[in-house]
Formats: structure tokens, C-alpha cells, sequence
């Protein structure tokens, strides 16, 4: 080859291979899929050599596209790691922070501390992602997560806010008048896929009858509006059954449900000014909530 390869063609062919079509690999890459086509095809003739196979099950790398994918890899891996490094020397809290969260944190108690940072750091510009899922904070897709779990992975840092406990809760239309419904009869609502990581969906599709479950929903928040129109029971973080509308909590809280709340980031991250920043106020902000977060 005349010239040396350019990044940018390392990364057309790693999202080539991710995606195993020049369609993906497009919308990876925010292209179209004629420029896609066009640049493989000038890569693999600068350098002599197929890179892919074309079949109908997509675009397989042939021993040269492999060997170039690997090296893509351990090079996206080095530009990450070194980004972090660099972020991480910042002495002053300004630039863009990213804080990735979900949907049922942001608008039940997230929100209100973003407000107040913002205030506090006018020079912080957010990013906020919300993402139901749990993003890569060692690949930069966020620096700071507020999420629920477990057990957080090691390669993170940070610290445990409150446990997130639930309940069962019904509609509180039921009860009007006086009404003591039967609830060991009342229909359920149930989990959707997109929370099959979540306990207490798990157990609601091990221990309550099918026939039993009336419908599913896919959004914590989805589930307590159904809740309240009289759809069914179902459990809940008490966060936000205690502070919707149109719910009445039904019995004990139910802990052994309950995930963590996490304020976490990345070790390479923590002496940045304004993660570090972040995660002092936010710390500080969502202790206040912990009666609510746990129900009492």
C-alpha cells in the first residue's frame, strides 16, 4: 500500500464485523450505505485483499479481516483507556458530563438533582442517557451511572444511596366506599420482556396462574399507570407506588425484591473535577430521599 490505513478505516471495517452488514455498519457510524460500500471496496483494493465474504447470512471476514478487526479492537480499547486518563486530569468542574439512568429514577427523584447541580456548575453541560439498560462505563458510553443492583461489577467505583424496597399495590378505586375487593382473586399485571432482569418480574411469572395475569407491560412506569386505571395488582419500588395517584399500598413491604440504588463511575474517572463534583452533590442530594426510596 502507498499509504498508511487512517483510523477511520479500522472503524468502518470493526463495524462492518459488529454488524455483519453495510446497513449497520452505516448507522453505526452515521454514514450512508453507498459511502460504506464505496470505502470498503477502495480499503480492500489499496490493500489487495478481501476483507469480507458476501453471503446471504451477511458479511463474514475472511483471515485478513480478522486480523485487521482484532487490531481495530485493541486500538479502540487504547483511545478509550486514554480518554479516560485525560478526563480524568481535568482540575476544573466544567466540560460535558455524561450520567446515564432510567426512566423511573429520573422522574421520580433524578430530576430534581440535576436541577440543583446545574445551578451549582453552570459551567457543566449534561448529558443525561436514559437507558432502562445497563451502560459500559469502561467504554465511556457514560461517566456516571445512577442505577439499581445488586452486586455493581468491580471494575466500578462509588457508593450505595439506599435499598430500593417494593409492595404490592392495587387500584385504589377498589376500596371506594368502603370496599374490601379480594384481592388473592384480582388479576395481575404482569412483567413484559423488557424487564425480565427484574426479581420481582421473575416471580410474579413463577408464582402467580397464567390466567391470573390480565396483561403485561414493559415499563415500570407503564405499570403503575395500569395499576391505577384498574387494570389489575402488581408490585412496585414504593418510590413510586407511594407516590402515584390512584394506588393504595396493599400489605408489608416486600425487601427481599429490593435492588440498591448506586451512584457509581469509573476508577480513571473519580479525581475529574466534575465527576467528582457530580458525585458529591448527587450523594449528598439523593441521601435526602432515602425514607422515600425505601419505603418507609
Amino acid at each position: 500500500m502507498a499509504n498508511a490505513v487512517s483510523w477511520d478505516e479500522f472503524r468502518l471495517v470493526k463495524a462492518i464485523a459488529d454488524s455483519r452488514s453495510l446497513v449497520g455498519a452505516a448507522e453505526a457510524l452515521g454514514l450512508n450505505h453507498s459511502t460504506v460500500f464505496r470505502r470498503l471496496g477502495a480499503l480492500e483494493d489499496a490493500m489487495g485483499t478481501r476483507l469480507f465474504e458476501r453471503s446471504r447470512l451477511g458479511y463474514a471476514p475472511t483471515a485478513a479481516g480478522e486480523e485487521m478487526i482484532a487490531l481495530a479492537g485493541r486500538m479502540a480499547q487504547d483511545i478509550i483507556e486514554f480518554e479516560r486518563t485525560v478526563a480524568g486530569r481535568d482540575v476544573k468542574p466544567a466540560g460535558e458530563l455524561r450520567i446515564t439512568t432510567n426512566d423511573t429514577f429520573l422522574a421520580h427523584f433524578v430530576a430534581p438533582v440535576l436541577a440543583s447541580f446545574g445551578a451549582a456548575y453552570p459551567d457543566i453541560r449534561l448529558d443525561v442517557i436514559v437507558a432502562n439498560t445497563t451502560l459500559n462505563l469502561s467504554k465511556r458510553d457514560a461517566d456516571v451511572a445512577i442505577s439499581a443492583t445488586v452486586d455493581p461489577p468491580e471494575t466500578l467505583v462509588g457508593r450505595r444511596i439506599a435499598d430500593v424496597n417494593w409492595a404490592r399495590y392495587a387500584p385504589a378505586i377498589w376500596f371506594e366506599g368502603g370496599r374490601e375487593p379480594d384481592l388473592d382473586a384480582a388479576h395481575w399485571i404482569g412483567f413484559g420482556d423488557a424487564l425480565s432482569g427484574v426479581r420481582v418480574g421473575r416471580w410474579i411469572a413463577q408464582n402467580i396462574a397464567v390466567d391470573r395475569v390480565r396483561c403485561r407491560v414493559d415499563s415500570i412506569l407503564g405499570i403503575a399507570k395500569a395499576i391505577a386505571a384498574g387494570i389489575g395488582v402488581s408490585a412496585l419500588p414504593c418510590f413510586i407506588g407511594d407516590n402515584t395517584k390512584g394506588l393504595t399500598r396493599v400489605g408489608d413491604r416486600l425487601p427481599f425484591f429490593g435492588d440498591g440504588i448506586w451512584l457509581l463511575t469509573h476508577p480513571d474517572l473519580r479525581n475529574s473535577a466534575r465527576v467528582r463534583a457530580f458525585m458529591d452533590h448527587a450523594g449528598a442530594e439523593l441521601a435526602k430521599c432515602r425514607k422515600l426510596l425505601e419505603g418507609e
